[in-house]
């Protein structure tokens, strides 16, 4: 397994592969270090996360650069996935004193009901290329106060960054004085089939493609296990006729072009009421056609490359296909060609504008393409935004307050990410993130999402002499 830049397409190192045996190892390990990890009390294991922190801030440049160099993020944004990773580790060291559970009026005198929250046990974590240390330390932080052990596959694209922030972790744990609470395997697809079929994993977090999902959520039902899913994202903006649309240009320029359109969150798609539909599409064309694209290392580059030549090779089709559904390209799409670099795919990002929501569009394109699509009642923009199969992340440009919150409500928006005014891309930490429908259903991060790592259990306590039953029940 190597090491790969998508700035220069080249090769740089090679890196060792884990086998199926070194994945089950892994597994037994974190499994024995649960059975010490769970019974330490929840802020001393905040320490721990406290001190991940401390490390991340003190090294955020270089495991930035790394960042770059993998997935192709510009500076701003690999030094902003880092900032997130540190920000995540603030709210669990606030949420290890935190993890409460409710206490309930009891019908029998003398008695009281509670829940109490318990560590689940080992966490296999599985995540993508896109943000390689930003998923990690949602899951890490967070299942680490919760009391979990975890097993990470990162993606076989960005090694030097999983091995960066697994080294900050285990130098945490050891000044910490904790077990080994967290191992790094990386592997290939079929040995992170282990973690998925493994007994000994109660929770699988995975993020990726809705392929992926759809081939992990029965396997893991299948022997009872729980699973935490973040899957893809074929989001949509909303612009009224009401919207300032200087603001809505910014929103979906970053949105769709940010990460060159490899975000779970960019904006796929703007449905656009007629009456600024020709206005919005002219600013944005003029926008797109002017984007920095180059070494995301370089000041003022604001696209960096695609991943790799299947990302470039789907975009492509995705492009022919629109054109062939009547779709017309009104900017971007072309390759721009790296002097000495045949093996780096920067690309153009690219806005259609189609005719109607064809099966193309439907589907998710992991690509900076933008399709454009009009409306003229607000019925029909939610139907048009709604008529996906994914659910993650929304938004609505609008100056009506009818119009916003019809989009929050229930008959709106169905994803599980509603913004106002704001793109689709940009979470921050302390909401819950992830979405509905086929994007998985999972909850990362902030909020309680925290309850996804963790057990809970109903307690009654019978204070009196007596032994009623509930429901008035009579028995001898």
């Amino acid at each position: 397994m190597g090491a790969r830049s998508p700035i220069t397409g080249e090769s740089l190192f090679d890196v060792p592969a884990a086998g199926q045996a070194e994945v089950e190892a892994a597994i037994a390990a974190t499994e024995r270090a649960f059975r010490e990890w769970r019974g330490v009390p929840a802020p001393i294991r905040g320490a721990l996360v406290k001190r991940l922190g401390a490390l991340l801030s003190e090294h955020k440049a270089d495991v930035a650069e790394l960042v770059m160099i993998e997935a192709g993020k510009i500076t701003s944004e690999s030094l902003g996935e880092v900032q997130e990773a540190i920000d995540i580790c603030d709210f669990a060291v606030g949420l290890s004193r935190q993890l409460d559970g409710r206490t309930m009026p009891s019908e029998r005198p003398s008695h009281r009901l509670m829940e109490t929250w318990h560590p689940l046990g080992v966490v296999g974590l599985i995540t993508a290329f896109n943000f390689p240390a930003a998923v990690w330390s949602w899951n890490t932080a967070v299942a680490l106060v919760c009391g979990d052990t975890i097993v990470w596959k990162p993606s076989p694209m960005t090694p030097l960054t999983s091995m960066a922030c697994s080294a900050l972790l285990d130098r945490a744990a050891s000044d910490c004085g904790a077990p080994a609470v967290h191992r790094l395997v990386i592997a290939g697809a079929r040995e992170g089939e282990v973690l998925v079929d493994s007994s000994d994993v109660a929770l699988v977090s995975a993020t990726g493609s809705e392929r992926m999902g759809a081939e992990i959520a029965p396997r893991v039902a299948a022997r009872m296990g729980r699973f935490l899913l973040e899957l893809g994202g074929n989001n949509a903006a909303v612009v009224a006729p009401s919207a300032d649309l200087e603001l809505a240009r910014r929103g979906i320029v970053f949105a769709a072009a940010g990460t060159a359109g490899q975000r779970c969150t960019s904006l796929r798609r703007v449905i656009v009421h007629d009456d600024v539909a020709d206005e919005l599409a002219a600013s944005l064309r003029d926008v797109f056609d002017r984007l920095p694209i180059g070494d995301p290392s370089a000041s003022g580059t604001l696209v960096g490359p695609l991943i790799n030549e299947r990302s470039y090779q789907g975009m492509v089709a995705a492009l022919e296909e629109a054109q062939s559904d009547g779709g017309e390209l009104i900017v971007g799409g072309g390759r721009r060609a790296a002097a000495g670099l045949p093996n780096a795919y920067y690309v153009e990002p690219a806005i259609v504008r189609m005719p109607a929501q064809t099966e193309l569009v439907r589907r998710e394109t992991f690509a900076p393409i933008l399709y454009v699509m009009s409306y003229r009642e607000f019925e029909d923009a939610i139907a048009l935004h709604n008529g996906v199969p994914q659910g993650l992340s929304s938004s609505i440009f609008t100056g009506d307050q009818r119009e916003a919150e019809r989009f929050l409500s229930s008959d709106g928006s169905d994803c599980g990410i509603v913004n106002v005014n704001i793109g689709t891309s940009g979470a921050e930490i302390g909401g819950a993130f992830g979405g509905e429908k086929s994007t998985g259903g999972g909850r990362e991060s902030g909020s309680d999402a925290w309850r996804a790592y963790m057990r809970r259990a109903t307690n009654t306590i019978n204070y009196s002499d007596e032994l009623p039953l509930a429901q008035g029940v009579e028995f001898g």
